[in-house]
């Protein structure tokens, strides 16, 4: 199969790639305008590859996309462009609107074109999977906030959408746009909802990079609020390979949830990257001094919380790692790979904090 994957240079979409290549046979075709968060040193270790194609192509554009759909002709398509960071939403929403919704239409329309020149057996294997995320559920009650003992709802397939972010809200529209281009035309699609990612190149202007980049360097570890926010961390190599399952052998139509099963306070992981620092790179005083509390974030969620049962029932997947084995394996690769955290940088960000008015 060959497979077009969008954003394939960016962090979950450089891990699909990788993993396409490296653990199967089908072929993959690239597609990424390489944004400041998308870099082809993350897929150094494939290429290169005869199964592996690369077009530099923004999704805005229509007539590219046209042209990449003649020149290549995939069997599927996993669309993972996206503005993605909540901050950058705050300071600056217009690119979010552009990307992810006027993005997901053209792309929308571009698959469309191409997929009815298919004959029927060809239209009948096709796929359009919509990679999209947990908070366009909007929040969870949070334990502090009930009764001791209350069970604790989770983000089912069928909850409602309530976003509370520019960038949750563009998530929320581009998925209602892929549904309707079912409903409406027939195009074959699926949605992923995912929880909060985290792993190897992971661009640094994300909580867990960040954390473990300003620690080696001495600097302030910024905790939003008082650091109880809820997460469910999802390691994004099993993330990866569950988007893999969905797309070859899901079902058109269906939406399926994508969590880590791992809940955790921001202020608990801070810590244990602190932990972890401490035992492998230990200096004369604990990271945890350097963690500071700031002011919160404008409109933040307090607790996401995935249940990922349909995609174990149905499709036999569940994570692999646990969280304290995926974050022991992502400070390593970070101790590991400093000429590629400076590189992503490259003096257009200096981890400054976003989203402030």
């Amino acid at each position: 199969m060959k497979i077009l994957v969008t954003g394939g240079a960016g962090f979950i979409g450089s891990a699909v790639v990788r993993h396409i290549i490296e653990n199967t046979n089908d072929s993959v075709v690239n597609v990424d305008c390489l944004t400041y968060a998308g870099n082809l040193e993350s897929l150094a270790s494939i290429e290169p590859n005869e199964r592996y194609a690369f077009e530099q192509v923004n999704i805005c554009s229509g007539a590219e996309l046209d042209r990449v759909f003649q020149t290549h002709k995939p069997d599927a398509v996993m669309h993972l462009a996206a503005e993605s960071h909540v901050d950058r939403s705050i300071t600056g929403p217009a690119t979010f609107i552009e990307t992810n919704i006027v993005g997901t239409y053209t792309l929308l329309e571009a698959t469309r074109e191409y997929w009815n020149t298919l004959d029927d057996h060809a239209k009948a294997v096709f796929r359009f999977h919509h990679i999209s995320t947990d908070e366009v559920y909007g929040d969870l009650p949070h334990p502090d906030d009930v009764p001791e003992g209350t069970e604790l709802p989770m983000f089912l397939e069928t909850t409602s959408y309530e976003p509370s972010s520019p960038y949750s809200a563009s998530k929320a529209s581009s998925d209602h746009l892929v549904r309707a281009w079912l409903r409406t035309y027939g195009l074959p699609t699926i949605v992923t909802n995912c929880s909060n990612n985290y792993g190897p190149y992971h661009f640094p202007e994300k909580l867990i990079p960040l954390v473990i980049l300003n620690a080696l360097e001495g600097k302030e570890l910024p905790v939003y609020g008082k650091g109880d926010q809820i997460r469910d961390w999802l390691f994004v190599e099993d993330h990866a390979r569950a988007l893999y399952k969905v797309v070859t052998e899901g079902e058109i139509g269906e939406t399926y949830n994508i969590g880590g099963h791992n809940e955790k306070k921001n202020i608990e992981v801070v810590e244990a990257i602190c932990s972890i620092l401490d035992a492998i790179v230990p200096k004369e005083v604990p990271y945890s001094e350097q963690i500071t509390y700031v002011q919160d974030r404008p409109g933040h969620d307090r607790r996401y919380a995935i249940d990922s049962s349909k995609m174990q029932h149905k499709l036999a997947w569940t994570p692999v790692e646990t969280f304290e084995t995926g974050l022991k394996k992502t400070v390593q690769w970070y101790l590991d790979n400093q000429k590629w955290c400076q590189n992503v940088q490259d003096g257009s960000y200096q981890r400054e904090r976003l989203g402030m008015e």
